[in-house]
């Protein structure tokens, strides 16, 4: 809502406040130093004959100097295939009976979605036996990743009430305050 009146306020008499902007007289810029102008110095003929003029001493030092480059080793390319390196290995995904909604491969030290939502309700169902040294060695992860995904991560749980339960909460009367 604010947007709505600062655009009104400034798009009131805008062709107005244009139009005398535009008619005002432009200031005169500030003379410029004389030496400021390289025009003028390149069209000196001794400024041109000290630019045209070779050094010999300058000369002999740039002939002193050697150098020599050696191109990098070139790669050959096996069909366009490039090797995998460190970062791209990849691991199949533990998934069980959740398969077709996830990915097949995941790269090393790294879980998919479900991966993730399977080992957090693993390790709150039975944390004697997946424990996070456990799931580091099963998912190819850091023990220290793997210590704070389940310390800030849990999993949701889903409870549901009798029905007896759900009516005595419908037909239950908050007290009135007074």
């Amino acid at each position: 809502m604010g947007g709505r009146v600062t655009r009104v306020f400034r798009n009131f008499n805008v062709e107005n406040r244009a139009r005398r902007e535009i008619s005002k007289e432009k200031p005169t810029p500030a003379p410029r130093h004389r030496t400021a102008r390289l025009d003028t110095m390149a069209d000196s003929p001794e400024i041109k004959e000290e630019v045209l003029r070779k050094d010999d001493r300058f000369l002999t030092l740039l002939k002193d100097v050697y150098v020599e480059s050696k191109d990098p080793p070139v790669q050959v390319k096996d069909g366009g295939q490039r090797l995998p390196s460190k970062q791209e290995e990849k691991r199949l995904t533990k998934l069980g009976h959740l398969e077709g909604l996830d990915v097949k491969k995941v790269p090393k030290g790294k879980i998919s979605l479900v991966e993730a939502l399977t080992l957090l309700n693993n390790h709150k169902l039975q944390p004697q036996i997946w424990t996070a040294e456990k799931i580091a060695a099963e998912y190819s992860l850091e023990l220290k990743e793997v210590n704070s995904l389940l310390e800030f991560f849990i999993p949701f749980t889903v409870q549901e009430f009798p029905k007896e339960t759900k009516k005595a909460i419908a037909g239950h009367k908050p007290k009135k305050l007074t």
